[in-house]
């Protein structure tokens, strides 16, 4: 797995969502698949198959869970704001358009409604690495390419 960045907020709620899943779902699945036994034959047990399969799934889940935090790169403001990279915010001006600020993040904390972008995205990836002046060129996925100026890292 490649390296994933992400906020100390997003570390930490994944931590604890990662430890409810390893004691509190576990146990729930323990009770269940101990009822289901009870009820004999496992063969043709639904409730049995049900509580396997969904055993299956939450291991699978702690599992890439703890891949992605193994992984991780703590996003920290970078000391350098010359030059666009995760963590810092980029304002930018659309050609023929009002500027907007888009802060890059890590794809797990990226959230479009509040112009948080990943760095993998498109756009995210156009403006890594460019300064204040800059002109970058992306295009959307609908294939229509969008010229914009950097003109603010922070």
């Amino acid at each position: 797995m490649a390296e994933q960045f992400l906020s100390r907020e997003k570390v930490e709620e994944l931590k604890k969502h990662l430890k409810e899943l390893q004691t509190t779902k576990r146990f729930e699945i323990a009770e269940r698949l101990k009822r289901a036994k009870e009820h004999g034959d496992l063969s043709e047990n639904f409730e049995y198959a049900q509580a396997k399969e969904d055993q299956d799934k939450l291991e699978r889940e702690i599992f890439d869970l703890e891949l992605l935090l193994k992984n991780a790169r703590v996003i920290t403001k970078p000391k350098s704001k010359h030059i666009a990279s995760v963590g810092l915010a980029v304002t930018v001006r659309p050609k023929g358009k009002d500027e907007v600020t888009y802060t890059i993040v890590g794809s797990q904390d990226a959230d479009p409604t509040q112009n948080k972008i990943s760095n993998i995205s498109p756009i995210g990836k156009a403006f890594l690495g460019k300064k204040v002046g800059d002109v970058v060129k992306v295009k959307t996925p609908k294939g229509v390419e969008i010229e914009y100026e950097v003109v603010n890292i922070e």
